[in-house]
């Protein structure tokens, strides 16, 4: 897939594939990725010791920066775990300008880590927050640990529709720990009765500038 990069409205890069599609909003991939993964999600699952993330869709890394970066403000231990089939080339990864957007002391060194870390095998990036990775599918997929988090980051329904199934999200629940959240920037009706389905409550928020809303779906 031929991919370039774009700037978003609030300075960050985002991926440009076929069809126009992005990995990000065009809005604003870092303000987008702090409203729904941090605000919505990492700052709303309370005070798990450590918190178990799973991301489906690593991308850019973008969620994972962040999260690390927040996980070091608040001296929170976290395990990270995300699946990517189609990971970036090394030479794009090292052009996105997110850290430098951000403007903070060692995040250089993170993203570079967060990107260039062996697959299938664990990393500790900073003290409490181990990173794993794998280039595996999604569906089918069998997590290392039970997530209290997920950040559900798959291409919209029209671009992955095998990802957004009622199976794949049934399959995910039954991984989870009690109480664990899912936030997704998807908000269409055919995901939040597939959500419902699986076994989740599942709540409407306000999205970030562009997206009228957004879900966050709990497991009970």
């Amino acid at each position: 897939m031929s991919l370039k990069l774009i700037v978003t409205k609030d300075g960050s890069h985002t991926i440009q594939g076929a069809g126009g599609v992005t990995y990000h909003s065009t809005f604003g991939a870092i303000q987008e990725s702090m409203h729904i993964f941090i605000n919505a999600g990492l700052r709303a699952i309370g005070d798990r010791d450590p918190i178990r993330i799973f991301e489906l869709g690593f991308g850019t890394g973008l969620n994972a920066l962040l999260t690390l970066l927040e996980a070091a403000d608040k001296g929170r231990a976290v395990y990270y775990e995300a699946v990517e089939t189609e990971p970036l080339a090394a030479d794009m990864a090292k052009e996105l300008n997110y850290c430098s957007q951000l403007g903070r002391t060692g995040c250089e060194s993170f993203f570079e880590r967060l990107h260039g870390s062996s697959w299938e095998t664990p990393d500790i990036l900073h003290p409490g927050f181990t990173f794993f990775k794998t280039r595996r599918p999604a569906q089918g997929y069998l997590l290392r640990q039970p997530a209290d988090l997920v950040y559900y980051d798959a291409f919209d329904p029209a671009t992955q529709p095998e990802l957004w199934t009622p199976e794949v999200l049934q399959g995910l629940y039954g991984q989870l720990a009690p109480g664990a959240l899912l936030v997704t920037y998807c908000c269409k009706g055919a995901v939040q009765r597939a959500l419902r389905s699986a076994g989740f409550a599942v709540e409407k928020l306000p999205g970030p500038p562009g997206k009228r809303e957004i879900l966050r779906a709990r497991k009970p």
